[in-house]
């Protein structure tokens, strides 16, 4: 499987887009996970955006095309969306300022987050445990902290840090930095747990991006074993992946 976090739509370095791509399509793995974020969505967020900035429809369109994209290069291959903060924030907003539209949206309609940023027509299957019908604030925060999913009973993927603690190998996203820590479990022995680097690009406005590091991993996992192998791919201004070397270009 290949697994990124923390895209941000329009935000995203066309570098990193370039080589994530190609590597989908020489890959072909069996999933696609999306750790969250992948979306911005700051118009429905608590900081402070310069209004002229806005273009909602614009940026929910990169990041379709962006999973355009991902199928057009692995039409068999497995999307997995796991919601992060920035798409949770959606679902705050309306929470915070129209919650009676929620309840219409959700319980007249059926309407779900995924439905709302048009994710159905790309076969994704979004990860959320709170969505359009959660009731109050409360359960909103509770439940986005379970925004996480095990994949072939030995590979987590969590948005969130906290993943680390539940015991199993796996990554999360959310602070754009790639760490990694060597854990230890009766059942995996000695494992490794990753945080990633991300796909926004580090020219970033109201941020620190400086500091930031991209990049995305493949996941080869042994199903009978239940041992996942890691292989983070660092992205820069080049990039080294399963034997292919990418540049960025000029207009990158």
């Amino acid at each position: 499987m290949l697994v990124a976090s923390d895209i941000h739509d329009e935000e995203c370095d066309p570098f990193w887009r370039r080589v994530f791509i190609d590597t989908v399509s020489r890959v072909q793995p069996d999933s696609v996970v999306l750790g969250g974020d992948i979306f911005d969505l700051a118009e429905f967020g608590r900081y402070s955006v310069d209004p002229r900035d806005w273009d909602i429809v614009s940026k929910i369109k990169w990041v379709h095309e962006f999973l355009a994209d991902i199928r057009a290069a692995a039409p068999d291959t497995e999307i997995v969306f796991i919601e992060g903060n920035h798409e949770h924030r959606l679902l705050r907003y309306l929470n915070d300022n129209a919650p009676a539209l929620k309840v219409l949206l959700s319980d007249l309609h059926g309407w779900t987050v995924p439905k709302l940023l048009g994710l159905d027509k790309y076969e994704v299957r979004y990860v959320a445990r709170a969505d359009l019908a959660t009731f109050n604030k409360s359960n909103v925060v509770k439940e986005i902290a379970k925004n996480y999913e095990v994949f072939h009973d030995c590979f987590l993927v969590d948005h969130f840090p906290d993943g680390r603690n539940k015991g199993l190998p796996g990554v999360n996203g959310h602070h754009h930095q790639h760490v990694v820590h060597s854990e230890y479990s009766h059942v995996f022995g000695s494992y490794e747990w990753h945080q990633l680097g991300c796909g926004h690009r580090r020219q970033a406005e109201y941020c620190a991006g400086e500091k930031w590091n991209m990049g995305f991993m493949t996941v080869t996992i042994d199903t009978q074993e239940k041992r996942p192998v890691m292989d983070y791919h660092f992205v820069g201004d080049f990039a080294l992946v399963h034997g292919k070397h990418y540049l960025r270009g000029d207009n990158e």
